[in-house]
């Protein structure tokens, strides 16, 4: 079992939403800074869909140590932690820009982030009731795409080229330091926590995990590639920017109607509804003859893509008591740390096509979305995927 467990008792939402926020600013703004400063560096583009996938590589990686951190200094320590160490990644990529250093640096960034959102998904989802979970999931969804679109609209006042850039991500990452710093109330209380016992990873959502999973699948793709197909397609930097910024603004205005459904209907139901609300948003895209109907379809696709990770970590943690909420998240970070190092990988089979990294994304949320509706058919109200607590 374990030696810790975390009660909600005095759980503030505060320091971590504030925190979040200052770090999805950044990290918005990072994600597509790097594939489009790569040259500024002398580095190659043909390493953009290793860089990502090595970053989702130590997502993964990390998603397998970080509930052993959390219990031993908290949730405040914690958060501090791993913010810290991905500023030392930016540091190291600044002070020696090579494809080896930089490949290096991304995969302990991964570990880092990980870090970040078991840290702050865990401390927000300590809830009594799937109500108050559901709402406190759509402010933290709502926190990290709304800093993740502001980071991307940075693009072009601040540029992508030399290390002002990194700079500032550098000066924004401090900044999200601040709050867990200085203010050393409102975590959750830690006093014993519980592990999910292997015989009962079987009980847990099969959905849920495989939600996590094809999010993972698409965001990846859409952090790490999308920038340079907008900017193959645009040919603007500025263009670039505000598409990639309405993509994440279409996953943060979702996240009201998120909160909203879910606890009200079937959370299978509601993953194959959203992923047919993505393949309109691919059709529009490949379709799209004018600007209102091309970034109608990428915000489309953002709410769609952007709301299944929170529907499924919900659905994932519906039936779990508050002591198992660290071990929940951490395994369907597991799952998204999956589907992220395959993402790009799987993305770049489709380069040979015609708006291949469109198709792929076209393709998985089509498949997701028969799987879902065959698993919302098959199932019987009554079934849940209850753990013992």
């Amino acid at each position: 079992m374990g030696t810790f467990a975390c009660t909600n008792s005095r759980n503030s939402t505060f320091v971590p939403v504030v925190g979040l926020s200052f770090f999805a600013i950044a990290s918005g703004f990072l994600m597509s800074l790097i594939p489009l400063s790569l040259q500024s560096f002398g580095l190659s583009l043909t390493l953009t869909p290793w860089l990502a996938s090595i970053f989702y590589l130590g997502l993964l990686i990390g998603s397998l140590q970080i509930e052993g951190v959390v219990a031993r200094i908290g949730h405040r320590l914690a958060f501090i932690l791993f913010l810290s160490v991905l500023l030392l990644t930016i540091f190291l990529m600044i002070a020696m820009p090579s494809a080896a250093t930089w490949l290096a640096a991304r995969f302990i960034a991964g570990i880092a982030v990980a870090g970040v959102f078991v840290v702050v998904e865990s401390w927000l989802l300590m809830a009594d009731t799937a109500k108050q979970r559901a709402k406190r999931l759509g402010l933290y969804m709502t926190s990290l795409y709304g800093g993740n679109a502001l980071g991307q609209l940075g693009l072009v006042p601040i540029g992508v080229e030399g290390i002002f850039p990194y700079s500032v991500v550098i000066g924004v990452l401090l900044i999200a330091i601040l709050p867990p710093l200085l203010i050393k109330a409102g975590q959750p209380d830690c006093t014993g926590h519980q592990k999910i016992r292997f015989a009962e990873l079987k009980a847990l959502s099969r959905p849920a995990i495989l939600g996590c999973l094809v999010s993972g699948m698409l965001m990846a793709p859409i952090y790490g590639l999308m920038p340079l197909y907008i900017k193959a397609q645009t040919g603007s930097a500025e263009q670039t920017g505000m598409l990639m910024a309405i993509i994440i603004l279409g996953g943060m205005l979702v996240q009201p109607i998120v909160s909203y459904l879910s606890p009200k209907m079937s959370k299978t139901l509601l993953m194959s509804l959203f992923c047919l609300v993505g393949l309109l948003g691919v059709i529009g895209i490949l379709k799209a003859h004018n600007s209102v109907l091309l970034n109608s379809s990428y915000m489309l696709l953002g709410a769609s893509v952007f709301s299944l990770y929170p529907v499924a970590i919900s659905l994932a943690c519906d039936s779990l008591g508050v002591s198992k909420i660290v071990a929940a998240t951490e395994i369907m970070l597991l799952s998204y740390s999956a589907g992220s190092v395959a993402g790009p990988v799987l993305a770049q089979g489709f380069k040979h096509y015609n708006n291949g990294l469109i198709m792929y994304l076209g393709v998985c949320m089509l498949t997701m979305c028969i799987y879902m509706l065959i698993k919302t058919a098959t199932s019987k109200p009554s079934d849940h995927s209850a753990i013992p607590q």
